[in-house]
């Protein structure tokens, strides 16, 4: 087969369209991947939209890729064809700038993000670097691995860098795309874990994830809730409500930290006393790198940790983006070339 499909997008916020293009061959340090899953991320819409610098029309989204190694570029060693591998947000880094010279890949000046620095995986084939490429363990499968190139490395590694311990209380604020995997996985991290979501319809959902506690948002203050259970060591804020992540602060036990990783282009509403009276922390967390992208598939192999997905064909790809968007998800469009 000398061709491919790909889904692209020919015109900033318009539809996505399937055409047929010549087959890519990959570069020096390069590989061409098969692609079997490809997941539809929020993040995804800012590209459509050109809400990000020096995108260029058409484009090709996707940056929760899965799938195989079908040609290797010239010098690549290490990575044989039909090898399994998932890109993710991180698409490769330049090694050269201040940050990579300090080994802070993901915080890369020039930082490769697939659908962005390149074409990404709403395709049947991608090309991409081999410094972005991750191992996907036999024992997940490429639908379930997908999500985990963005979503579930960000939650994973949030937690895992955290000053969090095992026993700690924590708390994920939103139970949806981010935060039924960040549920799981703190719970599987051994930490007392309360999921906060607004209303009761996701109670029942973020016990069956490992909650110990859930607590209704729009029933009462969050903040006084977590207090009364100890205070929390950390809180991952997931939902994409500055309002909403800013409201975790008062929740946190002295020296506890609030993680953002909701994008919202509004400012956190957040006074300088919250943090100093009682030495809390801000922070925000990015992805991770594809050596992280790694360590979070394994754990979520070993521990049994899966993403909630819905799978489209790929023809199929602007049912699944408003799905996306409309927040109608539960929990992760992936799509199957």
């Amino acid at each position: 087969m000398n061709s491919m499909r790909v889904a692209q997008v020919t015109e900033p916020g318009g539809p996505f369209e399937i055409v047929e293009r010549e087959l890519p061959e990959p570069g020096p340090g390069h590989v061409r991947i098969a692609v079997e899953a490809s997941g539809v991320c929020h993040s995804d819409a800012g590209f459509v939209h050109n809400a990000f610098p020096h995108l260029t029309f058409p484009l090709v989204a996707g940056h929760e890729v899965a799938g195989r190694i079908d040609a290797l570029g010239e010098g690549v060693r290490y990575w044989t064809v039909g090898d399994r591998v998932e890109v993710g947000w991180f698409g490769g880094h330049c090694g050269h700038c201040p940050p990579c010279r300090e080994g802070h890949f993901i915080d890369c000046r020039n930082l490769r993000v697939p659908g962005w620095a390149y074409e990404g995986g709403y395709a049947t084939h991608m090309v991409a670097p081999v410094n972005a490429l991750a191992r996907i363990p036999d024992t997940l499968d490429a639908v379930d691995a997908a999500p985990l190139g963005c979503a579930g490395v960000t939650t994973y590694n949030a937690f895992k860098k955290s000053s969090a311990r095992p026993g700690d209380l924590v708390a994920v604020i939103g139970v949806g795309g981010l935060g039924h995997l960040a549920v799981q996985y703190a719970a599987k991290f051994g930490f007392e874990t309360v999921a906060v979501a607004r209303g009761e319809d996701k109670r029942a959902l973020a016990m069956e994830l490992g909650a110990h506690h859930y607590i209704d948002s729009s029933a009462g203050d969050p903040a006084e809730e977590l207090q009364a259970l100890g205070g929390a060591t950390a809180v991952l804020a997931t939902a994409a409500n500055s309002k909403a992540m800013a409201a975790g602060v008062d929740g946190l036990r002295p020296g506890g930290e609030l993680i953002v990783i909701g994008i919202d282009p509004e400012p956190l509403p957040i006074t300088p006393a919250q943090l100093i009276l009682s030495s809390r922390s801000v922070v925000g967390h990015p992805s991770g790198t594809s050596r992280d992208i790694e360590h979070t598939m394994e754990f979520s192999a070993l521990a049994g940790i899966r993403p909630m997905t819905e799978t489209v064909p790929l023809e199929e790809v602007n049912e699944a983006f408003a799905r996306m968007m409309s927040g109608a998800a539960r929990f992760r469009m992936v799509l199957v070339p």
